[in-house]
């Protein structure tokens, strides 16, 4: 619902903040006071043309901003925003804002965060319809006939629309195969070969990185090796230093008592065979552990080559040779398997196709009563709008196959004929403005419940009529209102005395600046209003007498 208008310096406006409430809001002013420039303002909002004519004479640009209730969190409006990446605060309202600079180009934002005018122009149709002259939008549009006619007659598609989505999933598995059977084919020796190759293999995931640690461990071990053999060459043997130490121990024992320097020299070099020894043993330990098999070396390098080379050959990771070989094995089983998997697959696709016809087919004959509802719905309208020589029918066909969707195989749009005799045709065929305003309230009454967006504006539906239509035009404005948000331009007094609340457009001259304003009436303000509607420059007391008869009626 639109919460509130906010104009700068657009044409004849200044500035202008409005307040919008529930109901139905009427919009009146004399001819040439400017009230299509508030809808200009707002269509400019919701992504309309930025032209710089807009901007009013000496300002550098205008704004204008939007306000609606915040869009519930699962909607399609929700995700479109979300999509966008435009956040949208829980509980906050949603803030539209469009500036066009006097020189050229323009500006769009939702809740201040920058948005394309396409993205404003998306976001449109769930916020505002806007029905009038030359609309090309809302119920003029035969793409969502189909969508406002099950929502009339309360049918349910989450059943077609399962069927549909099995049926393109047996169609799916269904041309994959084929695809993947015709290719395999074409190439069966080479798959042959693969797999048989990489049977051989056998690789597993993480081989390569476990065969490269230990590859790295035993080149490593190897280098060790080398330098703890040549340790133990300088301790050990006739030459080395232990047998050396011993050596020198046992003369300073036949000597060692003849100074007291000599015994203390024996026991350093005791000290340091002790030493020497342990590190000796300690020499043999680590050898031992860091022992290496040059046959296992060889074993893991050729393995460890022979991986990377099979993964080079098939443009894949080495631990992804595993999976590979499971793929390649069972495109061969299925190429193996041939035609007796074919005609497994088509056999669940014609069974999911007789599923989703049978669902397509309820739906349709639902439609067809839905559409016999609306039709007669929709005739009962017509005749108090002045529309009685006109003739409505909701078209429901079946369509291509191309054509068929989770929706079903029909094709739903609305026709009329506006004079006797004359063909049906498209809703976007009727040249009348007022005429097609009044069509379109005809259809929105009988389409009640059903809506997208929250606020409709009718802009002077009740032109070129008068009396009762005009009377009628008021009432079924009211009935409407109850449950959606709608403002009406208009000139009639009979639609104007129905509305729950009353703006008033004027223009003003201060000398040298025109001006066009807008304010809220109070019920005295309204009588008077309603009474120059009905009696024109000069009121009457009789016109006020008939303005308060109007103003009872609610």
């Amino acid at each position: 619902m639109l919460t509130a208008l906010s104009i700068r310096d657009v044409v004849l406006i200044e500035a202008l903040d409005l307040d919008f409430g529930q109901g139905l809001g009427v919009l009146t002013g004399e001819t040439g006071a400017g009230k299509s420039i508030l809808l200009d303002a707002l269509g400019l909002a919701l992504g309309g043309r930025g032209d710089s004519g807009l901007v009013r004479h000496g300002a550098g640009q205008a704004i204008v901003t939007a306000s609606f209730e915040p869009p519930a969190p699962d909607s399609r409006l929700a995700t479109i925003l979300d999509d966008a990446g435009i956040a949208v605060e829980p509980g906050e309202p949603l803030i539209v804002r469009r500036q066009v600079k006097a020189d050229g180009g323009s500006r769009g934002f939702v809740n201040s965060q920058p948005a394309s005018a396409a993205l404003l122009r998306e976001i449109a149709p769930f916020l505002v319809e806007i029905h009038g002259q030359h609309d090309d939008r809302g119920l003029l549009n035969p793409r969502g006939h189909r969508m406002m006619l099950d929502s009339f007659g309360r049918i349910d598609t989450g059943a077609v629309a399962a069927a549909w989505t099995k049926l393109r999933e047996a169609e799916t598995a269904l041309a994959t195969a084929r695809e993947e059977i015709e290719t395999a084919a074409r190439d069966r020796e080479w798959l042959e070969h693969a797999v048989a190759e990489l049977t051989k293999l056998a690789p597993e995931p993480g081989e390569e990185e476990s065969l490269a640690d230990r590859r790295r461990t035993m080149q490593r071990s190897e280098k060790i090796a080398g330098e703890l053999s040549a340790i133990e060459d300088h301790l050990q043997g006739s030459d080395g230093a232990l047998a050396g130490l011993r050596q020198a121990a046992r003369v300073l024992e036949r000597i060692g008592e003849d100074h007291p320097a000599l015994a203390e020299a024996l026991a350093a070099i005791d000290r340091a065979v002790i030493e020497a020894s342990l590190a000796e043993d300690r020499l043999a330990d680590a050898h031992r552990e860091l022992a290496y098999d040059p046959r296992a070396l060889e074993e893991d390098e050729a393995r460890l080559f022979e991986l990377r080379g099979m993964a080079r050959k098939h443009r894949v990771q080495p631990d992804d040779l595993a999976e590979l070989t499971e793929q390649l094995r069972g495109r061969l089983e299925r190429l193996d398997a041939g035609e007796e998997g074919i005609g497994r697959l088509e056999a669940a696709v014609a069974t999911a196709r007789a599923s989703y016809d049978k669902a397509a087919a309820q739906i349709s004959k639902a439609r067809a009563a839905a559409a016999e509802r609306l039709d007669q719905a929709v005739k009962s309208e017509l005749a108090p709008l002045k529309l009685d020589a006109a003739r409505f029918r909701t078209v429901v066909a079946t369509v291509e196959p191309s054509g068929w969707s989770a929706a079903g195989k029909d094709r739903v749009e609305f026709e009329i004929s506006t004079n006797p005799g004359a063909p049906f045709a498209p809703l976007m065929k009727i040249a009348s403005g007022g005429e097609l305003s009044r069509f379109i309230l005809a259809l929105k009454v009988a389409l009640a419940e059903e809506g997208g967006a929250t606020t409709m504006i009718f802009d002077e539906i009740d032109r070129g009529v008068g009396g009762a239509v005009a009377s009628a035009i008021g009432d079924r404005l009211h009935r409407l209102a109850r449950r959606t948000q709608l403002l009406v331009v208009t000139h009639s007094p009979q639609v104007a005395a129905r509305g729950a609340a009353h703006l008033l457009i004027a223009k003003s001259h201060d000398g040298t600046v025109t001006r066009t304003g807008v304010r809220a009436l109070s019920e005295a303000e309204r009588r008077e209003e309603i009474a120059r509607m009905l009696s024109g420059a000069t009121i009457t007391d009789e016109a006020r007498a008939q303005a308060d008869r109007l103003l009872e009626t609610l």
